[in-house]
């Protein structure tokens, strides 16, 4: 089972027995089982018939809407599940300030770990003593010291201070791990993003939210009461908090394999008024296509010893945290390679 994805504008998704068509005009653009498919992400102008969607929703798969450029929507999802006694114990701790640390620094430190293991991997195969060697050598050490503060973090803004000086140690040579001579970084932009790689990196990071969202559904868990982000209106801040330690692991891994395989070049971008850089349609499905692949790349769990891929331990450390906000387990435990 994998994702969906539909990129082309003015289609109609439509049910036909136990098969998904995705038609424009009368030509059919994508035809596959239902079993086959577990959730569903749309991009831009794309009709749903209600046949279609009642099958989804019957089926529990999701139906996640974004802009043409990749921005979050919302999402049309199953019912939540009937676990209530988990949600109980997710709004108590909410509203404990020692649980709100103790579990946003347990995303904290998952993220800050696969931040360097990705910087200490790619410093192995410089010349050391090398200026890029250096380069990663130092932001190397930057982010050890600010996992060794994050221990001693004694509220969640501390926390979030640590965090942030580890992202833009990290982040301030994002360009040395970059082999295409093509392509440069000079530092991450959001909102919006005005060059190809921020481009890609805020691509992958609405689909990974995407995807922690549905896991936190599956759950049982609600995906807007979160811990290390703030409360907002509308904002998913648990499946935000989820997706921080997976954000190396996954869509940094896709945005430099395309760049640096040269499965893209700078003229697959497009600027908007605004100065928002995007991908072209070629571009996007490539994209996609290296997002799921890697989704579906096995790993051995480092706490449980046995192979998982990257969409399954979505789940799976969704569900660490159900059991840590129920006591079943002392801490929150954060996926981390080496």
């Amino acid at each position: 089972m994998s994702t969906l994805y539909i990129t082309t504008e003015d289609t109609v998704l439509r049910k036909a027995d136990e098969r998904l068509k995705v038609t424009k005009q009368k030509e059919t653009l994508i035809d596959v089982p239902l079993l086959k498919v577990s959730s569903v992400v749309m991009f831009g102008r794309v009709s749903v018939t209600p046949d279609a969607m009642q099958s989804l929703l019957e089926r529990q798969i999701d139906l996640c809407y974004l802009t043409a450029y990749g921005k979050y929507i919302g999402r049309m999802q199953p019912t939540l599940s009937g676990n209530i006694l988990v949600r109980k114990a997710q709004f108590r701790a909410a509203e404990s300030p020692h649980h709100c640390l103790k579990l946003s620094q347990g995303f904290i430190k998952g993220k800050l770990g696969n931040m360097r293991v990705q910087l200490v991997r790619q410093a192995r195969e410089e010349q050391e003593g090398s200026a890029r060697w250096h380069a990663l050598d130092g932001a190397i050490t930057r982010i050890k010291l600010a996992e060794g503060a994050l221990a001693r973090a004694k509220d969640v803004a501390q926390s979030r201070g640590y965090e942030g000086e580890a992202s833009a140690s990290y982040f301030a040579v994002f360009d040395e791990l970059i082999k295409q001579e093509r392509f440069t970084f000079e530092k991450r932009l959001k909102r919006p993003p005005t060059d190809p790689v921020n481009a890609m990196l805020s691509f992958g990071y609405a689909l990974l939210a995407n995807d922690l969202h549905s896991a936190i559904n599956i759950v049982g868990l609600d995906p807007y009461v979160g811990y290390l982000h703030a409360d907002r209106h509308g904002k998913p801040s648990l499946a935000l908090d989820l997706m921080e330690e997976f954000r190396a692991l996954v869509v940094d891994s896709v945005v430099l394999t395309i760049i640096n395989k040269r499965m893209v070049a700078p003229d697959d971008f497009d600027r908007q008024l605004g100065g928002i850089c995007m991908m072209k349609e070629a571009a996007r499905r490539t994209f996609l296509r290296q997002y799921e692949e890697r989704k579906l790349t096995e790993f051995r769990h480092p706490i449980f010893n046995y192979k998982m891929t990257y969409r399954q331990s979505f789940e799976m450390q969704t569900r660490i945290l159900a059991k840590t906000l129920k006591g079943e387990i002392e801490e929150y435990v954060p996926l981390l390679t080496k």
